[in-house]
């Protein structure tokens, strides 16, 4: 079938390669002129054929919502818009009812793969009513991985795709999915960091190596974990410090809001914010308090580095 990609960096610029091999005709645009096939949003409208189709891989926030609007002009009755990006759920349904008015359908998507989701498809959690994710089900069907067979040869369903519910369940099902994977990085970091810290163990990288055949803690992450490792053995190229793009945040804001406890999503999102400070203000009162009832050690910045200093008695 026929989609009009507006967005084609890492992930937009993949999934249209992934539907070309599959048979799809992609027109894509990008502000990169290298990249697009048409010049501008009017022409990639121009070249599709009613009912279009126009899938949105940019920026989640202003970025989107001003795509919305313009396509809003551009597309008619039948038509159908995916936010693929990583919208905030609660802009969805803003987002449908500004294209309603023109009879124009919306579909929220939630879209996990990473880079390497050209070879191995990725996961697509959904949004919107039936009727438009139908109009859709050929593009979904070639952008998710291929289906596993049960014992009897025959394809089984749902793996890799869900239509999660209404406009706004796909980017919530997402949020949630990257608030666990903020703790589950966190909790394979933390174990790397405490084999490392002792001399008993000689191989860390093969341990961790050895974790991804027959335990119950395999997975995609820790693969990617063991290739970094095998690319820098101590990490010494990387310094520790990790962004948060939105949806860490968000989960955890949720667990408020719907008075669910979630202590280990949200002590992953605190670790993001402690690895930006390069000296902790919370650890240095913790100091100076130990310094304060307990005369204990604190190191004192001066202009050649730390010293040491005892509390005066």
């Amino acid at each position: 079938m026929q989609l009009g990609l507006i967005g084609l960096g890492k992930m937009g610029g993949n999934m249209a390669t992934r539907l070309r091999r599959a048979g799809h005709e992609v027109v894509g645009f990008d502000h990169h002129p290298e990249k697009r096939d048409v010049d501008s949003l009017e022409a990639l409208v121009g070249a599709l054929a009613a009912p279009r189709v126009v899938w949105v891989m940019v920026p989640a926030g202003e970025p989107t919502r001003a795509t919305i609007r313009e396509l809003r002009d551009l597309l008619g009755e039948g038509d159908v818009v995916i936010d693929g990006g990583n919208s905030k759920y609660t802009d969805d349904q803003v987002n449908a009812d500004l294209l309603a008015e023109r009879g124009i359908g919306y579909l929220d998507c939630g879209v996990s793969g990473g880079v390497w989701g050209l070879e191995n498809g990725y996961a697509l959690m959904v949004g919107g009513s039936a009727e438009d994710v139908e109009k859709v089900r050929p593009v979904f069907d070639d952008l998710k991985p291929p289906s596993p067979h049960d014992e009897r040869g025959e394809p089984m369903p749902g793996i890799g795709f869900v239509h999660a519910g209404p406009v706004g369940a796909g980017h919530y099902a997402k949020m949630v999915h990257n608030g666990i994977e903020y703790a589950l990085m966190q909790a394979y970091g933390e174990g790397y960091e405490l084999l490392a810290a002792v001399d008993l163990v000689e191989d860390v990288p093969g341990v961790i190596a050895s974790w991804t055949q027959g335990t119950v803690i395999r997975s995609w992450l820790l693969d990617l974990l063991v290739k970094a490792l095998q690319e820098d053995p101590r990490l010494d190229r990387i310094r520790g410090y990790a962004e948060d793009s939105g949806e860490g945040r968000w989960t955890v804001m949720e667990a408020i809001d719907n008075a669910v406890p979630m202590p280990t999503i949200a002590a992953s999102l605190f670790a993001r914010f402690s690895s930006r400070q390069e000296d902790s203000p919370t650890m240095k009162a913790v100091a100076a308090l130990r310094n304060q009832f307990g005369g204990h050690a604190v190191h004192a910045i001066e202009a050649g580095g730390s010293t040491e200093l005892e509390k005066p008695a």
